[in-house]
């Protein structure tokens, strides 16, 4: 029998991995988590910003410095990889809680996948100024990355779901989710 799929896609510093943490601390069967960031952790140090994976740049939106992803070829690879090793875990029979980031596509990616398999697509929002100060707050992440993803993440989505991180707590948006999707 096939496992289920939470896909749970926001910008980052949105919440995403806290989100999944604690669903995963309150569902009533085990989920994984697979984070996209630890496949992105998988490059050689080498190819952390590089044309032929992922080149960060410095562009202006709306008066605002932020940073832009373009994706070469290895890096959309790798995506691919990694939404493929979503779909075979599933059909393995586990259960998946997923962080991506979706940007240029919409949950199509996840649905033709995952086609026999059941898939819920959470949104993970919060307000740009709440989103930049996380950002900044962290120190892990290139400031104005979540100014250029903002606009982008949530465009051509379908969700079952959606949470605001800005106005619920973790554990709120957690238990949400179980409760919407029968978690």
């Amino acid at each position: 029998m096939p496992g289920r799929v939470v896909l749970l896609n926001g910008v980052g510093s949105a919440g995403k991995s806290s989100i999944a943490k604690a669903l995963q601390a309150i569902a009533t069967t085990p989920f994984l988590n697979v984070q996209m960031d630890a496949f992105l952790d998988m490059l050689p140090e080498a190819l952390q910003d590089h044309p032929e994976t992922f080149r960060y740049r410095t562009v202006t939106e709306d008066g605002h410095s932020a940073v832009a992803i373009e994706t070469g070829p290895l890096g959309a690879r790798l995506l691919r990889g990694m939404r493929e090793a979503v779909a075979a875990m599933a059909r393995a029979g586990n259960d998946l809680i997923v962080d991506d980031v979706l940007i240029g596509e919409s949950d199509d990616v996840y649905r033709q996948l995952l086609e026999g398999v059941t898939f819920h697509a959470v949104g993970v929002f919060a307000p740009l100024e709440v989103l930049e100060a996380r950002e900044s707050a962290r120190g892990d992440r290139l400031p104005g990355l979540a100014r250029w993803q903002f606009g982008r993440v949530h465009r051509d989505m379908q969700y079952d779901l959606k949470v605001d991180t800005s106005t619920a707590s973790t554990m709120e948006c957690a238990l949400a989710i179980k409760d919407r999707l029968g978690l």
